[in-house]
């Protein structure tokens, strides 16, 4: 496994598990739609409205699980990460890689209150249950980018 097979493998994933926590405490987790850059970034768009919205902009640290829904194959890459709302010209480039996925995404561009959230890798750790002994493989944020 190299960060190559890594990127390809989270490429063919269009959906992911997300989850936070709110300011209570209490956990949050949703089916969404993942664009992936070649920084390893994960992009995906939502509502502001949205219990995710509002809790990672109360605490930024998200996990995902990415993977296991294929039948047959029982490989997931879980990702630690920390999301942010990027603008500018960091905007325009993570919506260029999730529109190359959602090619529909500009349709909701106007939605009211759409917002697009980017989640930098802190750890990441593809787990891979098809061979056996089972694969497992760390990487540190530090090394994805």
């Amino acid at each position: 496994m190299n960060l190559a097979v890594l990127l390809e493998f989270l490429r063919k994933h269009r959906l992911a598990v997300q989850a936070t926590i709110s300011p209570a405490t209490s956990p949050q987790a949703a089916v969404i739609g993942i664009a992936i850059s070649d920084r390893f970034e994960i992009v995906f768009d939502t509502l502001e409205t949205t219990r995710k919205a509002q809790y990672l902009r109360h605490n930024s640290k998200v996990a995902l699980v990415i993977g296991g829904l294929t039948e047959g194959d029982e490989r997931t890459v879980q990702v630690e990460g920390e999301a942010d709302e990027p603008t500018g010209t960091e905007l325009e480039r993570l919506k260029a890689v999730y529109y190359s996925t959602y090619p529909d995404g500009p349709a909701r561009a106007n939605w009211p209150g759409l917002i697009y959230v980017r989640v930098r890798p802190t750890w990441v750790r593809y787990s891979d249950y098809n061979v056996n002994p089972p694969q497992i493989i760390e990487f540190r944020g530090d090394e994805l980018s």
